[in-house]
């Protein structure tokens, strides 16, 4: 299963990226890193993901305004969120503006593994029952 999962992860902090990237890649998932919203952007124009994780705090594009600059572009791909402070009130926007889902980070890797895989299983079946509908 894990392994036909492509993941965008984007997140500032450099050491926090090289680890998990490295840990999904381990369990077979293809992962590309942007230490920041435009970068992800910037990959986002270029290839297709799964499922894309990223940092709710950023300098620059933080990750409110590069979720509502993804979903502007695509509704469908999921967007799991990690956050070092939960903040209740970013953390209500951003599930408003189509967060799949937002966990605090550091979070246990096993965490972070399923709500990818989750994340990737209603991203197919929303596919599959849009060309149902569109049959």
């Amino acid at each position: 299963m894990a392994s036909s999962i492509h993941v965008l992860l984007t997140d500032d902090e450099e050491l926090y990226v090289e680890y998990l990237a490295k840990v999904l890649r381990r369990r077979g998932m293809k992962v590309h890193t942007a230490p920041d919203g435009s970068r992800a952007l910037s990959l986002l124009s270029q290839e297709e993901y799964d499922v894309i994780v990223l940092d709710l705090r950023m300098p620059g594009m933080d990750g409110l305004a590069t979720l509502e600059a993804i979903r502007e572009r695509d509704a469908l791909t999921p967007v799991i969120l990690l956050t070092g402070q939960m903040d209740l009130d970013r953390v209500t926007l951003a599930l408003k503006a189509g967060a799949a889902e937002v966990l605090l980070k550091p979070c246990p890797v096993e965490t972070l593994v399923s709500a990818i895989e989750n994340a990737n299983e209603r991203k197919a079946a929303a596919k599959e029952l849009a060309e149902r509908e569109a049959e």
